[in-house]
């Protein structure tokens, strides 16, 4: 068979097209991958693998932040373990401080010496007080030593205008100006860079209850004072839609497209079918978890599209700024800190999703996994001054080839992984050539019964070696504890080698797979 480009098309639809109509192959049959060298596409923004620290439960406190007198080892109130951690995996943008308590901050309370900073009632995560001690200079002094882009999101929603344009002229003003010299006085002298600022978080919601016009509306006007100030470049991102509501996103291209470099995009695959612990599931749960993540390429597909309508140039990037899974908090913790485990299926819903975005880099220029430390799909989870990296965060080591390398079309020839009467495709794949010229290619086997062979054929390169690194274990809700905190960890991958056109490999069953080829 003749393979051709259905690069276009999502995943699942490949596999349509190709497989005879009705024929369930799971566990049967070769993956075939088609990658197209000699046609390089645009780049993989590393943007596409940010991440997002809200307010919630011990994302902020505990998590990142315990304070300079803490007798965990830290620089400036920041925790040395889990800076260092995340120095690894290259974040290379942070989302904060919202989510739904954006719409609720006000940025003022944050600043100044932090006996003084007035307290805060939390009303969206559990009702709690915090201190503020974590504000506007704590913030910038994390990104600073994780060497990250800040992602800032403005409070639309009980905010005022002047209070935004504030605080962006507080952040970024290198001149002498009210806030610049407030800014001083809170002891920074330069202005900090500060390329990406949020007009407002889910204003369809929690951020106000608005409908698409009033929110557009809102936006221009908003948007309008969220100035550049000296050298400091703001790309400006709306709120986008909750999930599938197209009509939010034909509403704001049209009213507000041309005022925004970024459009968001919300979209929580969930969990199970018939349990919604984290840990303690079956098939039929690991089945529906991943056919729902597998949306994702749905959501992506047709908000490109209206997108595309108002803007062919592809101008306003599609800034996926919050996704993950969503399941029951651990037993014994409190319900509105959204506190879960993270198991290898976990894993294989990021691998897939982040497989998705490199695929339509063209205009996913962003997107940001929820959330960073101790809340939902966290990379990293602590116990005061204990800390343990989850089968998530793997995945982003093993994923860093990808940022900003040179996307390789490909051709996708999968058998399903079929369960009961339904079916998804068993295998995700993304490929890329980094700056060195290496090609990179990501597997995803969602099947947990049974290993694939994969044959690749590389058009435009010669492959002379293979080598690779595989996630798995042997239970799916295989997950890694503060007592056993290597239970699922990336080994070395032999099962591949050079061919005559290509590679070869055979993926373990439910792994996420990355090969370098040279």
């Amino acid at each position: 068979m003749k393979l051709r480009s259905w690069f276009s098309l999502p995943v699942w639809i490949v596999a349509c097209v190709l497989l005879p109509a009705g024929r369930s192959v799971s566990g049967a049959g070769t993956v075939r991958l088609a990658i197209e060298a000699d046609k390089p596409g645009p780049t993989i923004s590393r943007h596409i693998y940010g991440h997002f620290s809200e307010h919630l439960g011990r994302c902020i406190y505990e998590g990142l932040w315990v304070g300079p007198d803490s007798p965990i080892p830290n620089t400036r109130g920041m925790r040395n373990d889990v800076v260092a951690a995340l120095k690894k995996i290259r974040i290379p943008n942070l989302r904060w401080p919202g989510g739904c308590f954006a719409d609720e901050y006000h940025w003022m309370d944050g600043i100044g010496p932090q006996e003084k900073r007035p307290s805060i009632v939390n009303v969206h995560w559990g009702g709690v007080t915090e201190n503020n001690h974590f504000g506007t200079h704590e913030f910038l002094e994390l990104c600073e030593q994780l060497g990250t882009d800040p992602y800032i999101c403005g409070n639309v929603g009980s905010g005022e205008v002047r209070e935004m344009r504030d605080w962006v002229e507080y952040m970024t003003m290198d001149g002498v100006s009210p806030m610049a010299d407030l800014r001083r006085m809170n002891g920074r002298d330069k202005a900090w860079k500060v390329p990406f600022f949020g007009v407002g978080n889910e204003n369809w919601g929690c951020g106000g209850n608005m409908t698409p016009e009033f929110y557009a509306d809102q936006y221009r006007r908003y948007a309008t004072f969220v100035r550049d100030f000296g050298g400091n470049h703001v790309y400006r991102i709306a709120c986008g839609s909750n999930g599938f509501d197209y009509r939010w996103t034909e509403v704001l291209m049209e009213r507000a497209g041309r005022q925004m470099q970024g459009l968001s995009l919300h979209y929580y695959c969930g969990t199970g079918r018939k349990s919604r612990s984290a840990t303690k599931f079956e098939e039929d749960d690991w089945f529906h978890l991943l056919r729902s993540a597998l949306r994702m390429e749905e959501l992506v597909t047709r908000t490109g599209d209206i997108m595309d309508r108002f803007d062919r140039e592809k101008r306003v990037g599609m800034m996926v700024d919050e996704w993950g899974t969503w399941h029951e908090v651990e037993p014994g913790t409190n319900p509105g800190f959204l506190y879960q485990q993270n198991t290898l299926r976990d894993a294989l819903v990021a691998g897939l999703t982040l497989n998705i975005f490199n695929r339509h880099a063209d205009r996913v220029r962003m997107a940001n996994i929820a959330q960073l430390v101790n809340v939902l799909q966290a990379v990293i989870l602590t116990d005061k001054e204990k800390m343990l990296l989850t089968p998530t965060y793997h995945v982003y080591e093993m994923y860093t080839v990808h940022h900003d390398a040179t996307l390789l079309p490909l051709t996708l020839l999968t058998p399903d992984y079929a369960f009961g009467n339904e079916k998804i495709p068993s295998v995700s794949a993304s490929a890329s050539r980094d700056k060195a010229g290496r090609v990179h290619v990501t597997l995803c086997n969602l099947d947990p019964n049974h290993p694939v062979d994969v044959v690749g054929d590389i058009a435009g390169a010669t492959v002379k070696t293979v080598r690779g690194r595989v996630l798995t274990a042997p239970a799916m809700q295989a997950h890694n504890t503060f007592e056993q905190p290597e239970t699922v960890k990336p080994v070395e991958f032999g099962d591949a080698k050079a061919g005559e056109r290509g590679f070869t490999a055979t993926l373990p069953a439910k792994s996420v797979v990355v090969l370098e080829l040279e």
